[in-house]
């Protein structure tokens, strides 16, 4: 055999390296925090999932139990902390509030998180995270001093240095449908659960790990699947349900269907993605869908962007439908993906063998195993001629040969009370396999989205449920070999990938800024990016796109994303490869600096260029003589609007593609309120929104008002709110 040719490690054999006696089961919430204060009797310092793999229910006990012991000390290491949303406004809250009771049912929020926002944690707890959920927690001194700066695939690494004495996490259960056992799946989650499980038991550091039963949990096979055995502690039972955490979906701006269109004609037919959650997420599925079903209409929208678009808008861009399809790898598996899959672009197959994997990029495997596929390793050298024990176990793991095939003594197959020869030659069509048992169209880390999308997840077809592996985040994130996979397999799966990703700041040499202000104030944290834009540079055909609103409106005005400098970094411009705005695709790998400032520019907004030219002019960066294109002077929101109106108007490019919670009522009155948020922020506008209100009054439901406590007004404030809010409708 050849060795070098081997498969990975098996996720089956990596978990059986921290699997330990079976769990203490326990079916009441108080007496399994009992149970964990028992066995620690110290300090605790516990580990979570980011996300929803949280166990709400249990960690709130716990809290609760620690904070009224001041004696005892909880120290909390995590990311992306949820909680319902309450609004930040009167109005806000008031319209808030039956939304949050529809869609977040009896999603208990963590106990912390409100003490944590109020600077009011208890003093015996401490809460530190590797990810905010964005900007939840600018200015925020615990939070902000207590953050994590590390990559996502070195979190086990940073959490473990704490000196990580307890994991919980919730888990998803069902009965194996061939089977009928009892079986536990890491669900959202199986992200960093297993590795740190590992890394503590291989330096003699245990980790007493508890598992509570969430039944509204999706059950995810695959390598998210958990020996009981794998938990010291397993709670199942009343309290331990409850919803799972949906944000709605966002609408999708004029801008971010701009960027999302940019963005999908990078996307190469066989290659490999990787996209992220929010509007432009999911502009860029949507745009990757009309490519698919309406090409035509694909095309004439690029074209009219070009229009508006300065750098060579159809050069290397990708525009026909796909004939070989997508492979998704991500650390966010969410709904963007799921339409991928549901509209057929997510569909090409990898392999957690190198030889299958090598067999599937030279187009020699199908969408089902055949008995050619056997000859073919057989060549290879990945398996004998005749068969041995350890071939066939490989091909019935695989599916390429049907479990209940026999290897007798005399060497010959057996199957269904018959024999036939052990030759691949006169290999029967009754030994194959129907499908493929091991091959994936999705990796991704952990998921999170809309409530419809968790109900596509629980009732998803079992065959293609199996094709979805969620996973470890080192496998995914990192290039380099790991417990699932070899550095070759990765390079052999990961062909023409791009890696879309957004960034808030792009500096004009080419340094971006995703994860933080440049006072060191935190929005998020650098997550997997790092990773993938190193990877793209490292994997052959590969390409980071760095996605960028080329402004931003807030209180301070309206300002450029792309500004000369900025003091936070997240990629550095030796890194710099792909930038898409709103206005085009600046290309930036391999370029002189002058070179990044002008490609740059060129998609920036036209309000800004002038002056950000005339910075880099004045460093020496570029040219004195040095003009913009005709073409480049139109980067305007209005221009772009002109170009996208047809195509949303008539239904191709829709607010919400891929649904909302929100009803029509709830949708016009959304509209109303952003328009007088985005007036508080700039005067002119207020006064302009101000004198319409003054004019003939526009008749409003009472159920609306009713909706915002304004039905009732009494005071000038909301007198004043309620007339603002009727001129906006």
């Amino acid at each position: 055999m050849n060795k070098k040719s081997q498969g990975p490690e098996t996720d089956e054999a990596a978990a059986a390296a921290i699997a330990v006696a079976q769990p203490v089961l326990l079916t009441d919430v108080e007496a399994a925090v009992d149970e964990i204060l028992r066995r620690l009797p110290g300090e605790i310092r516990l580990a979570l999932p980011l996300g929803v793999g949280k166990p709400n229910p249990l960690l709130n006990a716990l809290y609760r139990r620690v904070a009224a012991q001041p004696e005892r000390r909880l120290h909390i290491y995590t990311a992306l902390s949820l909680e319902r949303p309450k609004g930040r406004t009167e109005l806000e809250q008031h319209f808030l509030a039956p939304l949050v009771e529809r869609v977040f049912a009896d999603y208990p929020d963590l106990a912390y998180v409100a003490p944590l926002r109020a600077g009011q944690l208890p003093p015996n707890i401490s809460v530190q995270e590797f990810f905010f959920k964005t900007a939840d927690y600018l200015g925020n001194e615990a939070a902000q001093q207590g953050f994590i700066c590390t990559n996502y695939s070195f979190a086990v690494r940073d959490m473990c240095s704490q000196g990580i004495n307890l994991l919980m996490q919730a888990v998803a259960t069902r009965r194996n449908p061939e089977t009928g056992e009892r079986e536990y799946s890491l669900s959202c989650n199986p992200d960093l659960s297993f590795d740190l499980l590992e890394h503590q038991a291989g330096i003699g550091q245990p980790v007493l790990s508890v598992a509570m039963v969430n039944e509204a949990l999706p059950f995810m096979p695959g390598p998210a699947v958990a020996d009981a055995g794998l938990f010291s502690l397993l709670l199942s039972g009343p309290g331990c349900s409850h919803s799972v955490f949906a944000p709605p979906n966002a609408a999708i701006s004029w801008a971010d269907y701009a960027i999302g269109l940019h963005a999908s004609s990078l996307v190469k037919d066989g290659g490999t993605l990787q996209i992220g959650i929010g509007s432009l997420g999911d502009a860029i599925a949507q745009a990757l869908i009309v490519r698919e079903t309406r090409n035509a209409d694909y095309r004439a929208i690029l074209a009219g962007l070009s229009g508006c678009s300065p750098s060579d808008p159809q050069a290397g861009r990708e525009l026909g439908r796909f004939e070989q399809g997508l492979y998704g790898c991500s650390e966010m598996f969410v709904n963007g993906f799921m339409r991928l899959i549901d509209a057929g672009l997510i569909r090409r197959l990898v392999f957690d063998d190198l030889d299958l994997q090598a067999l599937a990029l030279a187009g020699q495997l199908g969408p089902q195993p055949e008995a050619s596929v056997i000859r073919a390793l057989q060549e290879r050298g990945r398996i004998a001629s005749p068969l041995r024990l350890c071939d066939l176990e490989f091909l019935q793991a695989q599916g390429l040969l049907k479990p209940e095939v026999e290897l007798q003594a005399d060497g010959r197959l057996a199957y269904a009370g018959q024999h036939w020869p052990n030759c691949s030659e006169a290999m029967a069509p009754e030994l194959i396999g129907p499908a493929w048992r091991r091959a994936t169209l999705m990796h991704g880390g952990f998921f999170l989205g809309p409530r419809d999308f968790y109900q596509r997840l629980r009732e998803l077809p079992e065959g293609l449920r199996q094709r979805i592996a969620m996973t470890r985040i080192h496998f995914i994130n990192e290039l380099y070999g790991d417990a699932l996979g070899s550095e070759a397999l990765k390079r052999a799966q990961r062909r023409d990938a791009r890696f879309i990703n957004t960034t808030m700041k792009m500096t004009l040499l080419g340094a971006a800024s995703s994860d933080g202000y440049d006072s060191g104030q935190m929005v998020s944290g650098v997550g997997g990016q790092y990773n993938f834009v190193a990877m793209a540079h490292a994997l052959k055909g590969a390409r980071s796109i760095l996605l960028l609103r080329a402004t931003h409106d807030n209180a301070q005005g309206l300002s450029s994303s792309i500004v000369w400098h900025y003091a936070n970094c997240t990629i550095p411009r030796h890194l710099r490869d792909i930038v898409v705005t709103e206005y085009g695709v600046a290309d930036l790998r391999g370029c002189s600096d002058a070179e990044v400032i002008a490609r740059l520019l060129q998609v920036c907004d036209s309000r800004f260029q002038q002056g950000l030219m005339d910075e880099a002019k004045a460093h020496g960066k570029l040219p004195a003589d040095y003009q913009l294109p005709a073409s480049a002077r139109r980067n305007l929101p209005e221009a772009l609007r002109e170009q996208l109106r047809p195509w949303r108007n008539c239904g191709v490019l829709p607010d919400f593609p891929f649904g909302t919670d929100l009803s029509d009522e709830e949708m016009q009155i959304v509209r109303a309120l952003k328009k007088l948020k985005h007036a508080s922020h700039h005067p002119v506008e207020l006064v302009k929104l101000i004198v319409k209100s003054l004019g003939p009054k526009t008749p409003v439901p009472e159920a609306w008002l009713e909706r915002l406590g304004l039905n009732e007004a009494h005071s000038f404030k909301q007198l004043f709110l309620r007339r603002l809010f009727s001129s906006n409708l």
